[in-house]
């Protein structure tokens, strides 16, 4: 079985070894959603909106699924971190047990409630229509979408990251085939409309199964047919007190997650208060922009979490503190760059996305506010990971809830109404609640790293 030991040797080098491919992999996967959303625009008003109201449903799955795979992944770190071998079969086995529960759920939940759950956001008509189909082919792959977040772990827990990185650029590559082909009906195919995009993208997820199976068997030395469970003992596998303690640590991943939906309805909620469909558009392509930036961080979580993971099992707290230490020199080397990128270029960037100049105008303004929030970014969740990897998880739901919902819905007002700042006061409440989220992490994280210097 090949397993990166990050017990020992070079932090620095091992989280640039492990944090570069998961980066890579991660562009791919925005301009994944980039080339669903072009050809998405191109079927016209009702489409695009109707998979734009989908998005925070959809995410919804993902938060799930990718809470289960953070858990596992952490546990399975450490538990390699110990050199345990029994209880990393234990992991294996039980982990791909409950996602393949928890996914099969999800599908009957988001095949029957998909209208509903769009109509609660206000959709109706050809919206509802193109929406309703989009979830529905989305929902139908859950599956597909677990399987792919729960393999990634095994890999990303023993330190592999490369091949999850190669699934995401040939999953590109297909989708920007396969979406035109679905959606449009060309050389006598069907139109499908939103559901071609949809069956797209789990096509590609389908393909990743077979691709980072057959990687977990070569790499791992996994045999997937002896996780399976019999017909006469169909939960020969199930160790109730393992998934307990997988949904210990994934159940506050995925609720984190969560209020990231949520804190972006309740942004959405007050730029249409003060604003108009040009602060949303401002906004929103501001947001990708702002995403692409922040790419580095996705590295950077999933190798802290890994190496601090690993040292966690082998009782070596001293590198768990160095892993803090490294990934946050790095992390703030990078945003910093970032920062000096963004600022001058910010109606540059916007324009690459959008060409009227109200939305210029909003996005600009907003990007050029929020760029002083990049490194609270990188300090919040490289916290968040390494309070993961040594078994705290419960922070994150406390800093979640607290910087999506509480103090939003706090400060915006303040700001925004009762100082008369607008849309502006919304943009500086957005980078006020993330530093105050990174302080917040900081502080606790001071508390343990000082507990484990103790140690």
């Amino acid at each position: 079985m090949h397993v990166e030991d990050y017990t020992t040797g070079n932090i620095k080098k091992q989280i640039l070894t492990m944090a570069i491919p998961v980066s890579i992999g991660m562009f791919f996967n925005t301009m994944f959603n980039v080339v669903d959303t072009f050809y998405a625009g191109k079927l016209g008003t009702e489409s695009l909106a109707g998979m734009s109201l989908s998005f925070s449903i959809f995410f919804m799955l993902l938060a799930i699924t990718a809470g289960i795979s953070t858990g596992l992944s952490a546990l399975l770190s450490i538990a390699s971190g110990k050199k345990n071998e029994d209880e990393v079969k234990a992991l294996t086995a039980n982990g791909i047990f409950l996602t393949i529960f928890v996914s099969l759920v999800i599908t009957i939940a988001g095949i029957v409630f998909s209208p509903l759950l769009l109509s609660a956001l206000g959709a109706t008509g050809e919206t509802l229509n193109h929406g309703t189909r989009y979830l529905r082919g989305i929902y139908a792959g859950s599956i597909f979408f677990g399987l792919n977040s729960a393999l990634n772990a095994l890999l990303a827990s023993r330190g592999i990251t490369k091949p999850f990185r190669n699934f995401l650029i040939i999953g590109f590559v297909m989708n920007l085939i396969l979406d035109p082909l679905f959606i449009f009906g060309p050389f006598g195919m069907p139109k499908m409309g939103t559901f071609g995009v949809a069956l797209a993208t789990v096509i590609v997820n389908l393909t990743g199964n077979f691709y980072l199976a057959y990687k977990c068997h070569k790499l791992l030395g996994i045999r997937f047919q002896t996780l399976m469970p019999s017909i006469k003992e169909p939960f020969k596998l199930v160790h109730y007190k393992t998934i307990r303690n997988i949904l210990s640590q994934g159940i506050p991943a995925a609720l984190n997650m969560i209020t990231i939906a949520v804190g972006i309805y309740v942004i959405n909620f007050f730029i249409y208060i003060h604003g108009d469909d040009a602060a949303i558009a401002g906004y929103g392509v501001a947001m990708r922009n702002e995403q692409i930036a922040l790419l580095p961080s996705i590295g950077l979580n999933t190798a802290a979490l890994t190496i601090a993971g690993q040292n966690f099992g082998a009782g070596h707290f001293d590198r768990i503190r160095e892993t803090y230490k490294e990934s946050l020199k790095i992390g703030i080397l990078i945003m910093t760059t970032g920062m000096l990128v963004i600022f001058p270029f910010a109606d540059q960037l916007i324009k690459l996305f959008n060409s009227d100049p109200n939305v210029i105008f909003e996005g600009t303004r907003y990007l050029r506010i929020e760029f002083l929030a990049f490194n609270a970014y990188i300090i919040l969740n490289i916290a968040l990971s390494i309070l993961q990897a040594i078994k705290k998880p419960q922070y994150a739901i406390w800093i979640g809830i607290s910087r999506q919902l509480v103090l939003p819905v706090t400060l915006f007002p303040l700001l925004g109404t009762l100082i008369g700042l607008g849309l502006i006061g919304i943009w500086w409440g957005i980078v006020i609640t993330t530093w105050l989220g990174a302080v917040a992490a900081m502080i606790i994280m001071y508390h343990y790293t000082k507990q484990m210097h103790l140690t």
